[in-house]
């Protein structure tokens, strides 16, 4: 089992910045990603952004240029620099873990965090 723990959320101005953290526990394998997602009321949860452990990483078009994710694998901790915080990225911010459980597992477990509120305001 892996825990994720989130923390950072907030709120803030259109225009500020926040940097979210989460710290995974656990049994954690050398090789995963990790992921913040994000979900709106009344939306779907999506794809923020995600990095590998070898440091790969990929973001969502509305988030670029605004948004960056990194690691410490030390640490086993993930980080999101949010900064030009608009209102539309309001939402509940989710932390997310996913590795094979052994190395011929066909699929990735998935592992979530509670979640972390952000609210911009306008």
């Amino acid at each position: 089992q892996v825990q994720l723990v989130e923390s950072g959320g907030g709120l803030v101005q259109a225009g500020g910045s926040l940097r979210l953290s989460c710290a995974a526990s656990g049994s954690i394998k050398s090789i995963n990603t990790m992921a913040w997602y994000r979900q709106a009321p009344g939306k779907q949860r999506e794809l923020v952004a995600e990095i590998s452990s070898g440091g790969v990483t990929n973001c969502a078009d509305s988030v670029k240029g605004r948004f960056t994710i990194s690691r410490d694998n030390a640490k086993h901790t993930v980080y999101l620099q949010m900064n030009a915080l608009k209102p539309e990225d309001t939402a509940v911010y989710y932390c997310n873990l996913r590795q094979h459980a052994t190395p011929w597992a066909p699929y990735p477990t998935n592992y979530w965090g509670q979640g972390t509120q952000v609210t911009v305001s306008s």
